[in-house]
């Protein structure tokens, strides 16, 4: 069977070997210990699939405990169509939060560039002012 280290891992996902403990910590990754006092961590091909997965759902913007609810269910062998619902929950739920950002930041543009527009007005302004004194 194949093995990954965690040098391995962190390399071909281009991240930290702490993400990878901390995502351990999380209990998304499950590695065994070999050598002395079970000091290396030996990855499986298991625990290179849930890495690949937490990393989309991170990209996603998906809450670790919702990553790793919706990984462990993959792992069930329960009904799939149950897993397909609850992720498609999840995600609609994901859209609505980030179509209100959305939202909330266009309704912060406009507010820039209106005082954006204001101060150039002003600056506008204090130029013809300064330049009709001369």
């Amino acid at each position: 069977m194949t093995t990954y280290t965690i040098t391995e891992l962190a390399r071909e996902f281009d991240i930290t070997a702490r993400a990878i403990r901390f995502y351990e910590d999380q209990g998304l990754l499950s590695p065994k210990r070999e050598g002395a006092g079970g000091r290396s961590r030996v990855y499986t091909p298991r625990d290179r699939t849930r890495l690949k997965l937490t990393l989309r759902g991170k990209r996603l913007g998906l809450a670790l405990s919702e990553i790793k609810s919706l990984v462990d269910m993959y792992e069930s062998p329960k009904d799939t169509r149950a897993q397909m619902d609850r992720f498609l929950g999840v995600l609609a739920q994901h859209r609505q939060t980030l179509e209100q950002q959305r939202i909330d930041i266009e309704m912060a543009l406009a507010e820039i560039s209106a005082h954006e527009d204001a101060c150039a007005r002003m600056l506008a302004d204090s130029n013809l002012d300064k330049a009709q004194t001369n």
